[in-house]
């Protein structure tokens, strides 16, 4: 059977008017901010945010649905015909505190809140319609299933929340799974302050490996010495049989000083 480019680009198009009018109400437009919009598809969600924003700058990797952008005209509205995820967002010239919005592609959702984790500078509010199970890890609690890296990591530097969830009849063509909406507002200054934070994403992917294990037995994988596993748990406070889903922030950013002088594994690129 031959794939469409709809469905190789991963491309679900929102159509509930009810649904969309939620997003906007999340989004809060203003006349003075700038939007950038990932994902414009056919200007949906597009037209409403220019009509009440300053600017909105509309992404969209499909060139064959520019032309449904471009058939109003609507000067404060740029449109580029890019592929998000190599798209240089310094290069934009966004203001300070600009927002990102978008009905992201299942296919690119974890690389590219990845590549939103890395400008973070740049937005004051992020919210996106993704995936039902990545939207629970972002947002979860520790002691819960969903919790992990992603979530740690974001938590650092944004207030997180789950408004709700989509079902998949209301996109065109349904996914096969459930989506839901998460808003993402950058704190002003992080939880944590870290010299060195691609260190810290390193050592709790590294925590989070094996899920079945003990967050001691994972430390021990990492290379780190089970004497100073020993010592670092009892300074922070933590049991020896505790699971690494179980650990906070704070406390992994305790174990995380106390281990600095431990063996370290190789490099970890991804956010789990």
């Amino acid at each position: 059977m031959r794939t469409t480019k709809r469905k190789a680009l991963g491309q679900h198009f929102l159509s509930n008017r009810h649904i969309l009018a939620k997003i906007i109400k999340v989004i809060d437009p203003q006349p003075r901010d700038t939007i950038l919009e990932i994902g414009a598809g056919k200007g949906k969600l597009t037209f409403p945010l220019a009509l009440r924003s300053g600017q909105v700058i509309a992404i969209e990797k499909d060139k064959t649905l520019i032309p449904f952008l471009e058939r109003k005209d609507i000067p404060n509205l740029r449109i580029l015909n890019e592929d998000v995820l190599k798209l240089d967002f310094l290069g934009l010239g966004l203001p300070d505190k600009a927002k990102i919005a978008g009905n992201l592609p299942y296919s690119i959702s974890t690389p590219f809140l990845f590549k939103v984790f890395q400008n973070k500078p740049l937005f004051s509010l992020c919210v996106f319609l993704i995936q039902k199970e990545v939207a629970e890890r972002l947002c979860s609690s520790p002691g819960t299933k969903k919790f992990a890296p992603l979530t740690i990591l974001f938590s650092n530097h944004f207030k997180t929340r789950l408004h709700f969830k989509v079902p998949p009849q209301a996109f065109s063509p349904p996914p096969k799974v459930d989506s839901a909406l998460v808003s993402l507002n950058r704190r002003i200054h992080p939880i944590i302050h870290f010299q060195d934070e691609t260190l810290f994403h390193q050592f709790i992917k590294g925590a989070f490996r094996h899920r079945r294990k003990t967050l001691a037995n994972n430390l021990k994988s990492m290379g780190f010495h089970a004497g100073a596993i020993k010592i670092a748990f009892s300074n922070a406070g933590i049991e020896s049989n505790t699971r690494p889903e179980q650990v906070s922030l704070e406390l992994f950013a305790a174990l995380f000083s106390y281990l600095q002088d431990s063996p370290f594994p190789e490099p970890v690129n991804n956010l789990g």
